[in-house]
């Protein structure tokens, strides 16, 4: 289980080394994760040593290699920068169909961005209030979305970190009252708490489970739960 700074610090380290082929300096860390100091640094990189997610080259200046991400780990599709596609119009919450293409040229038919709308906040931890109505909307690259209805969450809680999925992260969900086992979803608990978790079977039952393990896997009835939507794509801000 990585802490929130850990798993910022991981993927920063990750996200560098895919663009630039070498990993940031202690300055650029320190900076990246907002820290006074670069002894802060220090702990976290060896945190994530001790728990084998990077490895230190020897004799090597600022060499940092990536052994594994967290599992199930899902990349913002921002990257580092924020999340600014031009706003164009579409039906909110449904992807929109490409123009066809003659050639490149005609890309100036093809929709840069659609619409969705934010449905509230969901819980990554102990269960909330169900899905509230619409409350604001975003823009999304339509690559994101796929063909159906699709809304966004605000997430609160940590109980999916190992999932690539922070506190303040914003979910794109797929409408949806199927799912296959493994997916994360927005599970709708006794028609009152909605959570976000990975689904589970278990016999008859099912299983809503947490990617963090401070937290229990918890089961219901069949009858008890109905599934909202499926996870398609992940929001991730940074100031």
């Amino acid at each position: 289980m990585l802490t929130r700074k850990q798993h910022e610090l991981l993927m920063f380290i990750n996200q560098r080394l895919k663009e630039a082929g070498i990993p940031p300096s202690f300055d650029e860390m320190k900076d990246a994760l907002d820290l006074k100091s670069k002894s802060g640094i220090h702990r976290l990189i060896t945190a994530l040593e001790e728990r084998g997610f990077i490895r230190r080259l020897p004799n090597r200046a600022r060499a940092l290699e990536v052994i594994k991400l967290p599992e199930s780990y899902v990349p913002s599709p921002a990257g580092r920068k924020p999340f600014s596609p031009s706003v164009v119009d579409g039906g909110l919450g449904r992807a929109r169909e490409p123009a066809p293409v003659a050639n490149a040229a005609a890309n100036d038919d093809v929709p840069e961005s659609a619409i969705v709308p934010v449905m509230g906040r969901i819980a990554a931890g102990t269960p909330i209030s169900a899905i509230q109505h619409a409350t604001h909307s975003i823009t999304v690259s339509p690559d994101m979305l796929g063909a159906g209805d699709h809304y966004a969450l605000e997430v609160k809680g940590d109980s999916m970190i190992d999932a690539g999925i922070l506190d303040g992260d914003t979910v794109v969900i797929k409408q949806s009252n199927t799912c296959d086992p493994g997916d994360i979803v927005v599970a709708l608990v006794d028609d009152e708490e909605a959570t976000l978790k990975r689904f589970r079977r278990k016999g008859d039952s099912i299983a809503l489970e947490p990617a963090n393990e401070a937290y229990e896997t918890r089961i219901f009835g069949p009858d008890r739960v109905n599934v909202q939507g499926k996870l398609v794509g992940l929001i991730r801000r940074y100031n």
